[in-house]
């Protein structure tokens, strides 16, 4: 059997009740009502509904996440996505125009001023791709 190399994809008309459990590289575009559980990078698409709990090595998130999200490495949140949730991830970029609404664990080992590494703190987003603020729709949940 030949190892498969690219990337998988559940397009948008793919709707799944369940959970999702994958290796190395995967794209959803479609709706999903479940868990997603990998040592992979995720790809949420634009046209994505996801409404559940996601843990993964990595994620890039362009359409819409109902759960809280686990990153071991990079959380990236596109300027279109919606989260409603809270986001623990090592690293954490979120572009302009991105709505995020929870709270966010930046779990890296380099401190924010005044505070303990790896604490929670509710409205405070750290962009490490930019020295300027992020400029994003951001609540965070008392």
């Amino acid at each position: 059997m030949a190892e498969h190399t690219g990337r998988d994809v559940l397009s948008k008309d793919v709707v799944i009740k369940g959970s999702i459990k994958f290796q190395r590289d995967l794209m959803i575009d479609g709706k999903v009502e479940g868990e997603i559980d990998s040592d992979g990078v995720l790809t949420i698409g634009e046209n994505a509904d996801i409404r559940g709990d996601i843990k993964s090595k990595s994620i890039i998130v362009s359409g819409k996440v109902h759960g809280n999200i686990t990153v071991a490495e990079r959380c990236e949140l596109k300027s279109r996505c919606t989260l409603q949730g809270d986001l623990k991830a090592a690293r954490l970029v979120i572009e302009e125009g991105a709505t995020f609404i929870g709270k966010s664990e930046v779990t890296s080992g380099k401190a924010l001023p005044n505070s303990n590494s790896g604490s929670t703190r509710p409205g405070i987003v750290r962009n490490d791709e930019s020295p300027a603020p992020a400029k994003t729709a951001f609540a965070g949940r008392p």
